[in-house]
C-alpha cells in the first residue's frame, strides 16, 4: 500500500544539497508519505559528474533514520541513450548483465538490500516516449526481446533484491505485451507504470487509461505540475531566480505557446474559485481512478508544504466542468 502522493527526488544532487535532500525526506515522511521514487541517472539533468547522487543522498538519509521496513521505495535502472554514454561505459541496455549491474549500485548507493519497486526508466526498443510525436518504425529491431527483460528481473525478484517490477515511459503494445508475456511464462508481472500526467498532457487516457485499470496496473504519474509551469510562475514570460526553467533551457516540454495560453486558462479558473493553482492541478492528478500514486517534487520546503497540503483539496463540480472546458478547447497542448 502507497501514499496517494509520492515523493520524487530528481532535484537532489543538482538543485538540493544532501542536508536539504534530508530535510525534505523528514518532512514528507512527517506528513505521511510513505512512498520514495528515484532512479539510477538521477538528479536530472543527467551529468557524469553528479550521476547516483540522488540515490547517494537518500542512502545516507535511511542509514541516518532507520525505519526501511515502513518505506515503499522504487528506482529505475536505464535504457540505451548515447545522451547518457558515460553510464556503464555507454552499454547500458535492459539485459541481463545491465540490469544486474544497475540494480546491484543502487542498493548501494541506497544502503539497502532490497527495492520495493523496479522500474524499467524507458524502452530498449525505439518508440515514443519523453514527448515524441509521429510513429517511425526502425527498419531493423535490435531491441532487448521484451522476455529477456522480463526473465532478468524475475531472477532480481526471486533472489529478493527485488519486490515488485513497474514500468516507465511505456506505450499500450509495450505494456499489454509485458502482461501477457508475464502471463505465458509464469513471471512477475508489471503492477505500476510510470508516465507524465498532467493538465497539459492527459495523453495517457487515450489508450493506457483502460489498461491500468482493467489490468490493476496503476500510473504513477510524473510531472503533475508540467516541470511547474501549472503553478503559474512562469507565465508571462517570468523567469524567478533559481527555478527549474531558468537554469536549464533544456526543460521546455510544456512551455509552448499553446501550453502556455493553456496554463494561463487553468491558472484563471483556479484564483476564480480561490484556489492555489498548483494545489489545483495536484488535486486533479491524484483524484484519477487509475492514479496509484501522484510523484510530487519540489526544491524548497516551502514548496513541498504546499504539494503536500493538496491532499486536502476536494474539487468541486464546477471546477472539474471548468477544467474539462479548457481541456476541449486546448486538448494536450504539451504531450
Amino acid at each position: 500500500m502507497v501514499s496517494e502522493l509520492c515523493l520524487g527526488t530528481m532535484t537532489f544532487g543538482e538543485q538540493n544539497s544532501e542536508a536539504e535532500a534530508h530535510a525534505q525526506l523528514d518532512t514528507a515522511m512527517a506528513a505521511g508519505i510513505n512512498f520514495i521514487d528515484t532512479a539510477e541517472i538521477y538528479p536530472v539533468p543527467p551529468r557524469a559528474e553528479t550521476q547516483g547522487l540522488t540515490e547517494t543522498y537518500i542512502g545516507t538519509w535511511l542509514k541516518q533514520r532507520g525505519g526501511r521496513d515502513r518505506l515503499v521505495l522504487a528506482s529505475k535502472v536505464a535504457g540505451p541513450g548515447a545522451w547518457i554514454s558515460y553510464l556503464r561505459d555507454g552499454g547500458n541496455r535492459l539485459d541481463r548483465p545491465n540490469i544486474i549491474a544497475a540494480l546491484d549500485a543502487s542498493l548501494a548507493r541506497l544502503q539497502t538490500d532490497y527495492l520495493d519497486l523496479y522500474q524499467l526508466h524507458w524502452p530498449d526498443r525505439e518508440t515514443n516516449f519523453f514527448g515524441k510525436l509521429g510513429y517511425e518504425p526502425s527498419a531493423e529491431d535490435r531491441s532487448i526481446p521484451l522476455l529477456e527483460t522480463l526473465e532478468a528481473l524475475a531472477e532480481q525478484v526471486q533472489a529478493g533484491k527485488v519486490r515488485h517490477i513497474g514500468l516507465s515511459n511505456e506505450t499500450p503494445w509495450g505494456l499489454m505485451t509485458c502482461l501477457r508475456l508475464a502471463e505465458r511464462h509464469g513471471l512477475p508481472r508489471p503492477v505500476t507504470i510510470q508516465n507524465p500526467y498532467n493538465l497539459l498532457n492527459r495523453t495517457f487516457e487515450i489508450g493506457l487509461a483502460e489498461v491500468a485499470l482493467r489490468e490493476r496496473c496503476g500510473l504513477l504519474a510524473y510531472s503533475p505540475l508540467g516541470f511547474g509551469v501549472l503553478s503559474g510562475k512562469y507565465l508571462n514570460g517570468v523567469r524567478p531566480p533559481g527555478a527549474r526553467l531558468t537554469l536549464f533551457q533544456r526543460f521546455s516540454r510544456y512551455s509552448d505557446p499553446e501550453a502556455e495560453r493553456a496554463t494561463s486558462a487553468y491558472v484563471a479558473l483556479a484564483r476564480r474559485h480561490g484556489l492555489d493553482p498548483a494545489q489545483m492541478a495536484l488535486a486533479w492528478v491524484t483524484s484519477r481512478p487509475f492514479v496509484t500514486s501522484n510523484i510530487i517534487g519540489a526544491t524548497t520546503l516551502e514548496q513541498l508544504a504546499g504539494n503536500l497540503a493538496s491532499l486536502d483539496l476536494t474539487l468541486s463540480e464546477e471546477v472539474i466542468a471548468g477544467i474539462e472546458a479548457i481541456h476541449r478547447g486546448q486538448p494536450n497542448p504539451a504531450p
